[in-house]
């Protein structure tokens, strides 16, 4: 089991620890997220058992969350980046990008991927860019 990485910022916390999870918020968040409107539960709690999961949390009320896929060596891809709407304009977007991008388990990896339709300027603070070579990209998606 990997260890459980936080960090803190007054009575707010970045956890990656799956016990403080709030899968019942997590799929609420989801239901309003472009990208995740009509997924299932049982998708959401499977592709979230397995991935690194950053929650935040304000005591115990899950406010926000982050999801990371990786091989721990060579990539990793972001996806599920989510504040609640009622926290969204206080920086905590950037806390929670510093606190993935500082992930010791998470070091080193040669490529990141990540897709968004409406947070590029978030993303390109931390050194994200478009693809410099989207020619040889190339995805299979079934809707």
């Amino acid at each position: 089991m990997k260890q459980i990485y936080e960090t803190r910022r007054g009575n707010l916390i970045v956890s990656t620890d799956p016990a403080r999870l709030n899968l019942d918020a997590v799929c609420d968040f989801l239901t309003r997220a472009y990208w995740a409107r009509t997924r299932p539960r049982a998708a959401t709690e499977r592709a979230f058992a397995n991935s690194l999961v950053f929650g935040i949390y304000e005591g115990e009320r899950q406010i926000g969350m982050a999801r990371v896929v990786s091989d721990y060596t060579t990539f990793a891809y972001l996806c599920d980046v989510f504040i609640h709407e009622d926290y969204r304009g206080r920086g905590l977007g950037k806390w929670l990008m510093e606190t993935i991008h500082g992930h010791p388990d998470l070091q080193g990896l040669r490529r990141w991927a990540l897709l968004t339709s409406d947070a590029h300027g978030l993303y390109q603070q931390f050194g994200w860019s478009l693809l410099a070579n989207p020619e040889r990209w190339m995805e299979k998606f079934s809707g």
